[in-house]
């Protein structure tokens, strides 16, 4: 885990746990304004603004940070005077996003719920993005109909998330913990929320669930997106015009290149476009 997150264990909204473990929260409140996240953040923020540039659409957007936590996002894009949701389970980095935006004077909404029942609108957002998320709720598939429900026709879905391709990953604190056979998994899953916390970093709702690009672009394939980026795609759009860009574009022409390109980085990364724009 390399930012903000939290994570649901099911729909229903009388079995949720709104608390966080302090040891958790002091952690993510003290990544929340690192200079890493800081800068992931920017480069992200860039990506997609640029992305919808390319496609013809100028802001101010309605974005939604799901999973969003002390908001150092979303409170990038309110700067930017688009018009910003914050969603996170934990009542606590909530609280801290809060405080945060109010200080910069940031005119922002903050909704604590479940990553698949939030209480906005069909068709009510232009961006919706969720890092690093998608590993730790149950219901997965219900955080993918959340944003495809929510995105109007042509808005984009930014997603980050485990990559089981990759051995490496810091969600457990274990080796080549990516490439464990699913039993396995099960096993150190139990351990992280009973007597071995300290191995997924105290996280609540500790990952499980291991994606790839693409069979993340095949589920938003049948949930109405036409178009996707993957990582290579986006290191294209975000430099354009620099050695990296050339570099990229080259990769992306070598047969076989895309697929071991997913072998060498941790994340699976997608933008996602939703048709009938």
């Amino acid at each position: 885990m390399t930012g903000e997150n939290n994570g649901s264990a099911d729909r229903s909204g009388a079995s949720l746990d709104t608390s966080t473990d302090e040891r958790f929260f002091e952690y993510y409140q003290e990544q929340s304004q690192s200079e890493e996240t800081i800068g992931r953040f920017e480069r992200l923020a860039d990506l997609i603004l640029k992305s919808m540039s390319e496609r013809g659409r100028e802001g101010p957007f309605d974005v939604a940070d799901v999973g969003g936590g002390a908001g150092t996002l979303a409170r990038m894009f309110a700067r930017g005077g688009h018009h910003v949701t914050c969603v996170d389970l934990s009542a606590d980095l909530l609280d801290v996003g809060r405080k945060r935006a109010a200080e910069e004077g940031l005119d922002m909404q903050f909704i604590n719920c479940s990553a698949t029942e939030i209480p906005l609108p069909d068709a009510s957002l232009d961006v919706c993005v969720v890092p690093e998320l998608l590993e730790h709720v149950a219901d997965w598939e219900g955080v993918l109909n959340e944003g495809a429900r929510l995105l109007r026709p042509g808005g984009v879905l930014y997603l980050s998330t485990t990559n089981t391709l990759c051995p490496l990953q810091d969600e457990f604190n274990l080796p080549l913990y990516s490439w464990y056979p699913g039993p396995l998994k099960r096993r150190y899953e139990r351990l992280a929320v009973t007597t071995r916390p300290e191995v997924a970093n105290y996280a609540k709702y500790p990952a499980v669930n291991w994606f790839t690009f693409y069979s993340l672009r095949n589920a938003l394939r049948q949930r109405g997106f036409d178009s996707f980026m993957d990582r290579l795609d986006m290191i294209e759009v975000r430099v354009a015009g620099t050695s990296k860009a050339d570099i990229a574009r080259w990769l992306r022409r070598i047969p076989g290149a895309r697929l071991g390109f997913q072998f060498v980085t941790p994340n699976s990364l997608v933008l996602a476009f939703k048709a009938g724009a």
